[in-house]
């Protein structure tokens, strides 16, 4: 699954330098090199003042102490400003199209006390008892009905487009309230906004949808990003107005009743909130179980621990979250002249927290480059830190380990049918294709 840079031909970006490749989409599907890079800057003393073309500058923080101390000061390093690794003219067109620095108005480009207020407006539906209280069942019958799929697939099958992109969507799709029909169109949003530069995720969603009758056309057109985010307004507009004449037993229920300050969450927020929770709430999932699926079929050893032990379940988990680490970063910027690992940051300088290379750190996690589906203890950093920390982390947990108790004891052996590939992108990826091969039990 992985290369020297120099063997990837990667048209229009360079890799001659280290800032340079450290956002580079195409290295994150190729990840040795990124890798390499990513324990260098760790090696070095202090931040490291990256300087990629295209992009406005900004301090890598790329050890484990260093992202959670940057985390937890949120007063110091706020979100607003910059929330993700964009070149130049992507965050110029942004601003030109909506008068502002993000598309959208989710948790994760808001700070306190807009993000705590809006935060709690869901935050006891994604509590550890509320979801296993509320949701284990229904999750349960989901995981089976997929387990179901899996068998009737036979021998071999590509678990992530046939297994591990659905499993999670049904899911966050019932707690949001979104119908069975029209999860398609969710798919192909997400898949685009995501995966925009990677043309086999783009031609995946479509190839999805047009099955669906939900997509017009043919071919594999230029991603519009503006075009995605009208969409999903325009669909979550049509919910938000429906659930506040007749509210249901769903999460967009309770977004569109709520109020803070005694007023209605304005519009906008709202609509992000769908979109953070449509989107986020199914994509990172569905590579953390993709990625833990993966290392199980090439470690026999691994597979065989987890199966005959499923005490374990829960570690490998937490295993498969840090190895993926589907978030690969989040942008903050200083709001005051502060020092973080000694060295000097500005005010109105970005720093990119990189997730992954604070889950391979060597001075946190013993052979952090080996998958050990019964690593204890676990201290990763994949679903953030501090008061951004991800909301629906629980839920993720819990619809994991459902899955790998319903799916692992029917298994007697697990190896891959071909080669795994990642999508290629820097924010947030994962495997885009997972042959397996299965014996059934």
């Amino acid at each position: 699954m992985a290369t020297a840079a120099a063997d990837v031909p990667f048209p229009g970006w360079s890799t001659a330098r280290i800032d340079d490749r450290i956002v580079n989409p195409y290295l994150y599907a190729e990840p040795a090199q990124l890798m390499a890079d990513y324990a260098e800057l760790r090696r070095r003393p202090g931040l490291s003042w990256m300087t990629p073309r295209g992009y406005r500058p900004f301090w890598a923080v790329t050890r484990h102490a260093d992202i959670v101390a940057v985390s937890k000061a949120n007063d110091r390093f706020i979100n607003r400003l910059r929330t993700y690794l964009s070149p130049i003219e992507g965050e110029q067109w942004t601003l030109s199209v909506s008068g502002d620095t993000h598309l959208f108005r989710t948790l994760v480009d808001l700070d306190d006390p807009e993000h705590r207020k809006l935060r709690q407006v869901t935050n006891a539906w994604f509590q550890p008892g509320a979801v296993r209280q509320n949701l284990e069942g229904k999750i349960r019958a989901i995981a089976r009905a997929h387990v179901a799929l899996m068998q009737e697939k036979g021998a071999e099958l590509d678990f992530v487009n046939e297994v591990a992109l659905f499993y999670p969507l049904r899911v966050i799709m019932m707690i949001l309230g979104v119908p069975p029909e029209d999860e398609p169109l969710m798919l192909k949003l997400t898949q685009e906004l995501f995966g925009a530069i990677d043309p086999d995720v783009v031609a995946r969603s479509r190839n999805i949808t047009e099955a669906a009758g939900l997509w017009g056309g043919s071919g594999n057109p230029q991603v519009d990003l503006f075009k995605i985010a009208a969409t999903f307004f325009d669909y979550f507009g049509k919910m938000l107005v429906d659930r506040r004449a007749n509210p249901q037993d769903d999460v967009a229920s309770v977004i569109a009743n709520a109020e803070i300050d005694g007023a209605p969450i304005p519009e906008r927020e709202a609509l992000s909130y769908y979109v953070i929770i449509a989107t986020a709430g199914h994509d990172t999932t569905s590579s953390s179980t993709a990625g833990g699926f993966c290392e199980l079929a090439c470690n026999p050893a691994e597979f065989r621990k987890v199966r005959d032990h499923p005490a374990l379940i829960p570690l490998f988990v937490e295993e498969s979250i840090r190895w993926t680490t589907p978030v690969k970063h989040f942008m903050r910027t200083a709001s005051d002249d502060t020092q973080i690992a000694g060295t000097t940051v500005r005010a109105g300088e970005a720093l990119a927290l990189f997730y992954w290379s604070g889950n391979r750190d060597e001075h946190v996690f013993d052979a952090p480059m080996t998958f050990r589906a019964d690593r204890d203890p676990n201290p990763h950093i994949a679903f953030g830190h501090g008061v951004h920390i991800c909301l629906g982390m629980h839920l993720a947990r819990l619809e994991m380990r459902i899955l790998w108790e319903e799916l692992l004891p029917r298994i007697e052996r697990l190896e891959l049918a071909g080669e795994p590939k990642l999508s290629i992108a820097n924010f947030v990826s994962g495997l885009k294709t997972l042959p397996v091969r299965v014996a059934w039990r």
